[in-house]
């Protein structure tokens, strides 16, 4: 065979050779392509129905692209959108925050966002955040990447909590108000009553008192007039107490005070009703360097309440036990523990309220249902607080917290 013809034959093999390749890469070229058609087409896909609204803004403010919720948002289609600028949506009095956030974003080259109000075609507003990022195209000025949420509904729930914390502060200081002209009703209501009372009981004392002695018929009612207006008269104190403290003039002088000398001045004042009673008390042995803040005036009579009560309403030969303990760093916890009834959990949530004595007005205890109130009052007035835990059947705890002193300090 030739020279020329192995020549021809061997460029015809190559040629057919080449023409394959190119096939092959012809096919290759067109799966990619086709790859990314596809990928194009599910971001179009993901970008048009992504629940929130999306905006490709030029450097120009014009917007080049929008996506089907920003149109929704907006209220105008896709189409009319395009080459509007964005500003152009923006309520005024907002834009302002728009282009900070536009310049924040030129300076730090991060992501920013704020919240605004932009207007839909007909006008109407709606209330959006707004994120604002740049797309990296490598140039001075990139365009922007704009994320709108609706943030409508938000906003009205915030305006009316806002509303409604507004309306309960003024309901709170019309009720300030009204307990403060009851507290001074009462203080001048009681000062009116316990000028004449004093003096009625001061005439049937010199009666009682008096020569020749009354008659069996003129003491009994020299009695009643007596016990009838030391009644009154503890009510009237009570009520007067309750009404300062709530009206923020009590008196306290805080200072440290000795917790034994304050048991053992209580031991002594109320050995008569336990005698009569016969209720056994227990104390508990404290040393003389156990000291809380507190009023000592106020911290007696808030004691002389609780053990009183507990005796009063305990049953006949019962015992009360008086705890002290610490529940946290720097706090002291008084308890007094009766034998009595106990309390269900109805009575329980109503005792605390002024002349409430929950079912006792019947019976032969004497009280005026404040006495617990104001105690309750007096110790939070000393920073401190006070609670009950009860069980029908078993008995009653009342229980009592203050700060305990600082060692050589006292206010």
């Amino acid at each position: 065979m030739s020279h020329g013809a192995l020549t021809t034959e061997q460029l015809m093999h190559d040629l057919q050779v080449h023409q394959v390749e190119l096939q092959l890469q012809n096919e290759e070229l067109r799966r990619a392509q086709l790859a990314l058609e596809l990928s194009h087409a599910r971001y179009f896909d993901l970008y048009d129905l992504a629940p929130v609204g999306y905006l490709t803004v030029a450097a120009s403010g014009l917007i080049v692209e929008a996506n089907l919720n920003a149109a929704t948002l907006l209220g105008m289609a896709r189409s009319a959108l395009v080459k509007w600028p964005l500003s152009r949506f923006i309520v005024k009095a907002h834009q302002d925050s728009f282009y900070q956030c536009r310049r924040q974003l030129l300076e730090t080259g991060q992501a920013q966002s704020c919240e605004l109000q932009v207007l839909q075609g007909d006008g109407v507003t709606l209330w959006v955040r707004l994120i604002v990022s740049a797309l990296q195209d490598g140039s001075d000025a990139p365009a922007l990447r704009v994320v709108l949420t609706d943030i409508s509904e938000r906003k009205r729930l915030d305006e009316a909590l806002r509303e409604t914390n507004k309306n309960l502060e003024l309901a709170k200081q019309q009720a300030d108000r009204a307990n403060l002209a009851k507290s001074e009703f009462l203080s001048s209501m009681s000062h009116e009553l316990r000028s004449p009372l004093n003096a009625i009981l001061g005439f049937a004392q010199l009666m009682e008192s008096g020569a020749p002695p009354p008659t069996p018929s003129q003491q009994a009612s020299l009695d009643q007039i007596l016990k009838g207006g030391w009644y009154l008269l503890d009510l009237i104190n009570d009520i007067l107490d309750l009404a300062s403290i709530e009206s923020g003039h009590a008196a306290l002088n805080m200072e440290a005070v000795a917790l034994d000398t304050v048991m053992r001045d209580c031991q002594t004042l109320i050995e008569p009703l336990t005698t009569a009673r016969s209720v056994q008390v227990c104390f508990p042995a404290l040393p003389t360097t156990c000291r809380v803040q507190a009023d000592p005036t106020r911290l007696k009579q808030v004691l002389i309440n609780l053990l009183s009560n507990a005796i009063k309403y305990n049953q006949v030969g019962g015992s009360v036990a008086v705890r002290c303990d610490s529940p946290a760093a720097g706090r002291l916890r008084i308890s007094v523990r009766d034998s009595g009834p106990g309390l269900s959990t109805q009575k329980l949530a109503q005792l605390f309220q002024p002349f409430n004595r929950l079912g006792q007005e019947a019976g032969s205890t004497k009280g005026t249902g404040i006495g617990l109130v104001v105690s309750q009052r007096l110790i939070q007035s000393m920073g401190g607080e006070m609670g009950v835990e009860s069980m029908e059947g078993v008995g009653s705890l009342f229980w009592f917290e203050l700060k305990l002193a600082v060692a050589g300090k006292s206010d």
